[in-house]
């Protein structure tokens, strides 16, 4: 099992559709909620968002194991979003 970093800035209404999608998707798949997940808040922890930069443009963006597998686009639809972050839980039990 690989830990998910998730890159997330407070009050942004996209990471709180990924927060959202992410519970859902633990309460639906058991497994999910074993998969460690490492949280760094943008605006208050710069120094720890300096080791993804230039890797993405938007938040939230999700990495495994330094890998990026989700940054969402402007517009993202929250569907779309939580098809995304089921995808970045299936690559960290890979």
């Amino acid at each position: 099992m690989k830990t998910i970093t998730v890159l997330h800035m407070e009050g942004c209404p996209y990471c709180r559709n990924a927060i959202r999608a992410m519970d859902e998707l633990e309460k639906a798949h058991s497994a999910y909620e074993e998969v460690p997940i490492e949280w760094i808040e943008e605006n208050k922890e710069a120094e720890r968002a300096r080791a993804f930069a230039g890797s993405y443009h938007y938040v939230p963006a999700m990495f495994v194991d330094g890998r990026k597998i989700y940054e969402v686009y402007p517009g993202e639809s929250y569907e779309e979003c939580k098809g995304h972050v089921d995808e970045v839980f299936r690559a960290a039990l890979d």
